[in-house]
C-alpha cells in the first residue's frame, strides 16, 4: 500500500522549503568563488539573465509539473504524458541522478562545516594570519578520516529529517533555519561595509569585466542559476506535488527567485570585501568560504559566538539543501517500488554515503593524484562538473521539451491560473518554457560537447 501523499501546510513553508533549498551551499559555498573564478561583474549579470529568463520559466514548470501530476519527477513524466507513456522521462531520471550526485559531495563540504562549528568553540583562528587560518582547511581537507567521519554525520543527520516527513520534517526545518540564515547573514553584510576591501569587493561584483570571461562562463551561470533554484534535479517537482491546489505558483516563483538573487548578492558582498582586505584571491576554489569567512569573524569582538553560530546555521541551511536532494531520490524509489519512506530513505543515505567516499578523499595527498592526472581534477570536484554542467543542464532540457510539447496546453493554463489569476502571463511563460529554455540549454551544451564552436563571439 502506497504512502497517503503529504501537502506543505502553507504557502510560506512551500516557499522556505525553495528558499532553503536554493540559498543553501549551492549560494554560501559555490556562487563565491565561481563567481571569482569567472570575473566577477560580466558573470553575475549573466547569472542573472540565466535566473530570470531560463530558470524562473523552468521553475514554474516543474512546479505545475508535479502539483498537476501529484507525483514525484519520473511517474510524473508518466502521468503528465497523454498516453501515460512519455519517452522524455528521460528527464526525471536525470533529474533524480543528479540529486544523487550532489549529494554524495554536498555532505563532505557540510561535514567540513560541522568541523568548522569545533574548531570555532576552541577559538583557534584567533590571533592568526590569513595564511594561518587557511592552513586549517588545508589540513582539514587533506585529512581522509576526519572528512569521512564528519560526511557520516551529516549523512545521517539528513537521513533522520527526511524519515520525518514533509510537514514535521522539511516545513518545520525551513521555517526555522531559513530565517536564522538571514538574520545571520544581514549582520555580517553591514560589518563588511565597514571593511577597507568593501568598495574593491563592489566593483569587482558589480563591475562587467571580459577578462576571465569565456562562453564556458555561460555556461557555468546556466548551470549555477539551475542549481540555486534546485531545477533539473527533481526537487521542484516533487515539492509541487505536495503543493495545495489554489496557492498562486506564479507569485511563489517570482518570490524565490528574487529571493535567491538577493542572498546571491549578500553572500559575494560578505565574503570578498574580506577577501580584497586581506589581499586573498577572490578566484581561491570550493575553500573560500571556509578560508576567508573565519578571517572576518577573527577580527569581531565575541568571534568564537559569531563564528561558532556561523557554521551552524551554515551546516543547517546546507540541510536546508541536502533533505530536499535526499528526499528527491527517496520519494521516487517508493513511487516506483512501493517501499516504505523508512525504507528508501535508510538505502539511499547508505548508497549516498558509500558513493561520497571519494569526495571526502579527494583532499588527501596521494590518494586521488592518478584521478587528476586523468580527468584533469580531483574526485568531488570531477562529480560537480558532471552534475553542473551536464546532468542538471540536461535534465532541464528533457523537463522543458516535455513540459511545452507534450503536457496538454489546456492543463497547463488550467494550473498557471489556479490561484493567479494572469491572464496575460501565461503566453509568456508558454514561450519561454517551450522555445527559450531548450534552446538556450541546447545551444550552451552543443557548444560544451564541440560539437559548434561559438568561441568569436566573446
Amino acid at each position: 500500500m502506497r504512502e497517503k501523499r503529504e501537502h506543505f501546510g502553507s504557502k510560506l513553508g512551500f516557499m522556505l522549503a525553495a528558499i532553503g533549498s536554493a540559498i543553501g551551499l549551492g549560494l554560501l559555498w559555490k556562487f563565491p568563488y565561481v563567481i571569482g573564478q569567472n570575473g566577477g561583474g560580466l558573470f553575475l549579470l549573466t547569472y542573472f539573465f540565466c535566473i530570470f529568463f531560463a530558470g524562473i520559466p523552468l521553475f514554474i514548470g516543474e512546479i505545475i509539473l508535479g502539483r498537476s501530476t501529484q507525483s514525484a519527477a519520473i511517474r510524473a513524466f508518466a502521468k503528465g504524458s497523454p498516453d501515460k507513456d512519455s519517452k522524455l522521462a528521460i528527464g526525471g531520471y536525470l533529474g533524480v541522478l543528479s540529486s544523487f550526485l550532489i549529494m554524495s559531495f554536498y555532505s563532505v563540504i557540510a561535514g567540513w562545516g560541522l568541523s568548522y562549528i569545533l574548531t570555532s568553540l576552541s577559538g583557534f583562528y584567533a590571533g592568526k594570519t590569513p595564511e594561518q587560518v587557511a592552513q586549517i582547511f588545508t589540513a582539514l581537507s587533506g585529512s581522509g578520516s576526519i572528512t569521512i567521519l564528519w560526511h557520516g554525520v551529516f549523512t545521517a543527520i539528513t537521513m533522520f529529517i527526511v524519515l520525518s516527513g514533509v510537514q514535521k520534517g522539511i516545513e518545520y526545518w525551513s521555517k526555522i533555519l531559513v530565517k536564522a540564515l538571514l538574520c545571520i547573514l544581514v549582520g555580517l553584510f553591514i560589518y563588511s561595509t565597514t571593511l577597507p576591501g568593501f568598495a574593491e569587493a563592489v566593483r569587482f561584483v558589480f563591475v562587467p569585466k571580459t577578462g576571465s570571461f569565456s562562453l564556458m562562463s555561460v555556461l557555468e551561470a546556466l548551470g549555477l542559476a539551475f542549481m540555486t533554484l534546485s531545477l533539473g534535479q527533481g526537487i521542484m517537482i516533487s515539492y509541487g506535488s505536495y503543493v495545495n491546489r489554489g496557492q498562486n505558483i506564479v507569485k511563489m516563483s517570482l518570490v524565490v527567485a528574487f529571493s535567491v538573487v538577493i542572498v546571491a548578492i549578500l553572500s559575494a558582498l560578505t565574503i570578498f570585501p574580506v577577501v580584497f582586505t586581506f589581499g586573498l584571491s577572490p578566484a581561491a576554489g570550493p575553500g573560500l568560504v571556509f578560508k576567508t569567512l573565519p578571517v572576518l569573524f577573527a577580527k569581531l569582538p565575541g568571534s568564537m559566538v559569531i563564528s561558532t553560530i556561523f557554521f551552524s546555521l551554515f551546516v543547517f541551511t546546507a540541510l536546508t539543501s541536502a533533505v530536499p536532494l535526499v528526499e528527491v531520490v527517496a520519494t521516487n524509489l517508493m513511487e516506483k517500488f512501493g517501499w516504505s519512506r523508512k525504507q528508501a530513505t535508510l538505502r539511499v543515505c547508505l548508497i549516498i554515503f558509500l558513493f561520497g567516499i571519494p569526495s571526502a578523499l579527494s583532499g588527501v595527498s596521494g590518494v586521488s593524484s592518478t584521478w587528476c592526472e586523468i580527468f584533469g581534477r580531483n574526485f568531488l570536484d570531477t562529480v560537480d562538473q558532471l552534475a553542473s554542467v551536464w546532468v542538471i543542464p540536461l535534465a532541464g532540457l528533457f523537463t522543458s521539451i516535455f513540459i511545452g510539447y507534450r503536457m496538454k496546453k489546456s492543463s497547463l493554463k488550467k494550473e498557471f491560473y489556479d490561484g493567479a489569476g494572469l491572464k496575460w502571463g501565461f503566453s509568456i511563460w508558454y514561450y519561454g518554457i517551450s522555445i527559450f529554455v531548450p534552446a538556450v540549454i541546447l545551444l550552451i551544451l552543443l557548444q560544451t560537447s564541440g560539437l559548434i564552436n561559438l568561441s568569436g563571439v566573446l
